[in-house]
C-alpha cells in the first residue's frame, strides 16, 4: 500500500506515471492485458494464452485501504512530507518569479504524498501546518491551504481525482503573489491604498499564469481566481455572489481566511486556533458558506490541534488530535499546573474519557509557553 498512486489500479497512459512506478520501489503489480495495448507476437492462441483474465482486476480493490497509525507513529512522515512540499513550493514559486512555466505534475505527486499520510493519521499534519514564522508564511501558506483542503474534502465527501485537484488547488492558490513586488509583500506596517490594489489584484495574476499551463485544472484556476471572493458579493477581484460560486472557490476561501489568521505575519501576530474558530463563526454576514463552514469545524474541531486548554483541575494542555467521538472532547497533552505555574509530569488525556473538563482556551503567551517545544 506504500505507493505514490492515488488509487491502488488504474490505466497507466502517461510516461510521468509509469516512471513514477519504476522508481517507487513496488516489488509486484498486476498487469490486465486484455485491457491494454500490448504487442502481439507469435500466434493468435499463443498470444491469448499470455493474457491475464480479466477477473483477475475485479479482485483488486479500486482504492487500497490504508492501515490507520498514531500520531507519534505518523510524525515523522508527515515532517518529512511537510518539509519536501516546503521546498518544492519554494522552487516553484521562485520559477514563477523568474517568468519560468509552473511544474503542476509535480504539485501532483505532493499531494499524493499528504493525501497517504492524512489517511495514516490526519491530525499529524494538521498539527505542523502552524508551525510557520513571518518570513515563511508565503510559502508555508501555501502548504497548509492544500493539507486543509484535503480534509475538508474528505469531510464534505470528495474522493479520487477531485480531492487530489482541490489539494492542487490549494497548494497553487498564491502563485500570484509572485507577481507583486517584495517591498509590498513583506511590507511591516499599514499598506497605501496603491498598495492594497497591487495585492488584491493576486489573485487574477495567479490565473493568468496558471491558465499558460496546460496541466493545470480547473479547480486549480478556480481557486486561484475566487479564493477571496465572499458569499455576500463583497469579495474580490470579482465580486461573485453565492449564486455563481463554486463549492472549490468556497472551501479555498474558508481554508484561506482560516490558514491567514492563525499565522504569525510581519504586520500582526496570529490568533490561536480555537479563537480563529470563534471569530469566523461570529462573521454572520455572508463571508462564508454555512455548509462549508461547518464542516470545517468537523475537520478542524471547535478546539484544534494546537489550541492550548485550561481545565477545571487548574491543569493546562495542548489539543494533539480530535477524538472523533465529539468536537469538545479532543486529545490533549497536559504538561503544566496554572496552580504551582510550573511544569509537570506529561501526560496523554481522552477528554471523552476524562473527569477533568475544559475551563477555557489560553493564550500562550499570557503563560510565558511556547507551544513549538512542547
Amino acid at each position: 500500500m506504500d505507493h505514490p498512486f492515488w488509487k491502488g489500479a488504474f490505466l497507466l497512459s502517461e510516461q510521468a506515471d509509469l516512471e513514477k512506478l519504476k522508481r517507487c520501489n513496488s516489488e509486484e503489480l498486476w498487469i490486465d492485458t486484455s485491457r491494454g495495448l500490448d504487442v502481439q507476437h507469435g500466434n493468435s492462441e499463443e498470444a491469448d494464452s499470455e493474457r491475464v483474465a480479466p477477473e483477475l482486476v475485479q479482485l483488486l480493490p479500486a482504492e487500497r485501504r490504508i492501515e490507520k497509525v498514531t500520531l507519534i507513529d505518523e510524525l515523522v512522515a508527515a515532517r518529512k512530507v511537510h518539509a519536501k512540499t516546503k521546498a518544492a513550493v519554494i522552487a516553484m514559486f521562485g520559477d514563477v518569479r523568474m517568468g519560468k512555466s509552473v511544474q503542476v505534475e509535480e504539485a501532483v505527486a505532493l499531494v499524493d504524498e499528504i493525501h497517504l499520510s492524512m489517511e495514516r493519521n490526519s491530525n499529524a499534519l494538521l498539527s505542523l501546518i502552524r508551525l510557520k514564522t513571518a518570513d515563511e508564511y508565503t510559502y508555508l501558506h501555501s502548504v497548509a491551504v492544500c493539507v486543509l483542503m484535503v480534509a475538508l474534502g474528505k469531510q464534505l465527501g470528495l474522493r479520487g481525482e477531485e480531492l487530489k485537484q482541490v489539494g492542487v488547488a490549494g497548494l497553487l492558490h498564491d502563485i500570484g503573489k509572485m507577481a507583486v513586488p517584495n517591498e509590498i509583500l513583506n511590507k511591516p506596517g499599514k499598506l497605501t491604498d496603491q498598495e492594497f490594489d497591487i495585492v488584491k489584484n493576486h489573485p487574477r495574476r495567479g490565473w493568468e499564469i496558471l491558465r499558460t499551463v496546460y496541466q493545470a485544472d480547473e479547480p486549480a484556476l478556480d481557486v486561484c481566481l475566487h479564493h477571496h471572493e465572499r458569499m455576500d458579493g463583497k469579495g474580490y477581484p470579482e465580486r461573485l455572489s453565492a449564486d455563481t460560486l463554486t463549492l472549490h472557490a468556497r472551501m479555498g476561501a474558508v481554508c484561506d481566511v482560516y490558514d491567514a489568521i492563525t499565522s504569525e505575519r510581519c504586520y500582526k501576530k496570529g490568533w490561536e486556533p480555537a479563537e480563529a474558530i470563534r471569530r469566523m463563526t461570529s462573521w454572520k454576514d455572508g463571508h462564508f458558506d454555512e455548509t462549508v463552514f461547518r464542516a470545517f469545524v468537523k475537520t478542524v474541531g471547535i478546539y484544534p490541534v494546537g489550541t492550548l486548554l485550561k481545565f477545571k483541575s487548574g491543569r493546562l494542555g495542548v489539543v494533539i488530535e480530535q477524538s472523533g467521538k465529539s468536537l469538545l472532547t479532543p486529545m490533549v497533552k497536559v504538561f503544566f499546573s496554572t496552580r504551582t505555574n510550573g511544569h509537570i509530569p506529561v501526560e496523554v488525556i481522552d477528554m471523552s474519557k476524562s473527569e477533568d473538563s475544559i475551563v477555557s482556551a489560553e493564550n500562550p503567551e499570557q503563560w510565558g509557553l511556547d507551544l513549538g517545544k512542547i
